[in-house]
């Protein structure tokens, strides 16, 4: 930039870019068809007012796909309604409490194992514990809630202990027909009878 500006060293602050000239020509490169193809939806004008993620009326890829499957609750908001998210807690995790303590998923915000109380809590059985603790969260896996009562403690389900899942009545074994009937042996009077 010149210290004194006047008419002759004037400059615009960013080059001027020349438009794309549509439509002068085979030569231009942008001739014939303008760069639009042949004929269709996009060929028109006003073709870019489509809104995204139109599929020229075909069944869109946000439909076509599968949903998102898993454990369910109207009130499971980190993820949306229908759905929830757990987070997961090790037994190794707990061993920094002292003996006796009460854990709760606001404690376990505090000593900084989870990052907030808004998804589910979880405890699972990867490592050891060796320390008598109370225990409350959502969920716990079956090694987990060994390992805590096995080391004296005990486990509390934040929203009740869940029910087993019914199991099928096993299938009646098929009845085996008889393959062989006895044959009733013959009275001594009947073989008289036959002979004579």
């Amino acid at each position: 930039m010149p210290d004194e500006l006047n008419l002759s060293n004037l400059q615009p602050a960013a080059k001027r870019r020349d438009r794309k000239r549509i439509g002068r020509g085979l030569g231009s490169g942008k001739g014939r068809y303008s760069g639009r193809g042949i004929k269709g939806q996009k060929a028109r004008s006003g073709s870019a007012k489509m809104r995204p993620g139109f599929e020229g009326g075909q069944m869109p890829i946000y439909m076509r796909v599968g949903k998102q499957r898993g454990a369910t609750s109207k009130d499971a908001m980190p993820i949306g309604p229908f759905r929830t998210s757990t987070v997961g807690v090790n037994v190794r995790d707990l061993e920094r409490f002292d003996a006796g303590t009460e854990i709760t998923p606001e404690k376990l915000v505090e000593a900084q194992v989870i990052k907030n109380t808004r998804t589910d809590v979880k405890i699972l059985g990867e490592g050891e514990l060796t320390k008598k603790l109370t225990v409350a969260a959502h969920g716990f896996s079956a090694t987990a809630r060994e390992k805590i009562e096995k080391a004296g403690g005990s486990v509390t389900w934040l929203r009740g202990e869940p029910k087993p899942k019914r199991t099928a009545a096993p299938k009646p074994a098929p009845v085996e027909a008889e393959s062989e009937v006895e044959a009733e042996p013959e009275s001594e009077e009947n073989a008289e009878e036959a002979d004579v």
